[in-house]
């Protein structure tokens, strides 16, 4: 009778150590395998999604404020043209590394920080030109188009930045900036008339052309030393530009 009893009590512990060792249950099994993994999967396929959007978003905040903090210091303490060469290259890096639509929202997003920091109006003078020409610099340095389109097309947006700031000053002060401008340009073309030894009086639309001129000159150079910079500091960040003509790269033995 014991024996029999003893029997009975270890019939269940059979049939659960036959039914743990069954292949239904089989660590083994393909569809055991897979159904176990599909949680992973999942998961793995939405980490890098997310992680990469946030990557994205902190790439572009971090940038956007330190073109802000560049225009900053530029304005409070001034260090000549240093600091201005570095104006549009946040947004142009951030052009680079994630894109057009992040550049917008760069600039975007410095323009609305400048505008807490210093107020609206100079959060638009950084948005024009500097802001639209980091957008124009990454889109050519991302095609890797030559040094003489980009830098050509950059001096234009710089010229009509140059034009608006004049029109928006000129409103809130009450007074045409254009007209200081044409003074000293008529005060340099009669000082080089009066050296040519020229006996005549400078012509108004000529003093215009030569205003026009002036500027162009200007942001030409301005993007020309915009491209050095970037040339240098973009190369070793990881994100190069279009190589410069071979007359550069000798003059500069680069």
């Amino acid at each position: 009778m014991s024996n029999q009893e003893s029997e009975d009590r270890n019939e269940p512990s059979i049939f659960l150590d036959t039914v743990n060792n069954s292949n239904w249950v089989d660590g083994d099994d393909p569809k055991f395998a897979v159904s176990s993994q599909l949680p992973s999967v999942t998961s793995r396929k939405k980490s890098p999604v997310n992680k990469t959007k946030t990557v994205v978003m902190v790439e572009t905040a971090f940038l956007a404020s330190a073109a802000s903090l560049i225009w900053l210091i530029n304005y409070y303490f001034p260090l000549g043209p240093l600091l201005k060469l570095f104006f549009p290259i946040p947004t142009a890096l951030v052009y680079l590394r994630r894109g057009s639509r992040a550049a917008w929202m760069s600039a975007l997003v410095a323009m609305l920080l400048l505008s807490v920091l210093m107020g609206p109006t100079r959060s638009i003078v950084f948005l024009m030109p500097y802001g639209l020409m980091g957008i124009q610099l990454g889109a050519c340095w991302q095609r890797k188009t030559n040094w003489l389109l980009s830098i050509t097309l950059g001096s234009l947006i710089g010229s009509i930045g140059l034009f608006f700031r004049f029109w928006l000053f000129s409103i809130l002060l009450g007074e045409d900036l254009w007209v200081y401008v044409i003074t000293q340009i008529t005060q340099l073309t009669d000082w080089l008339f009066l050296k040519l030894g020229i006996l005549a009086q400078p012509d108004f639309f000529l003093i215009q052309v030569l205003a026009l001129i002036m500027i162009l000159i200007n942001n030409l150079i301005y993007l020309f030393a915009v491209h050095l910079v970037a040339l240098i500091l973009l190369d070793r960040l990881g994100n190069p530009i279009a190589r410069p003509p071979q007359w550069v790269r000798t003059l500069l033995d680069y």
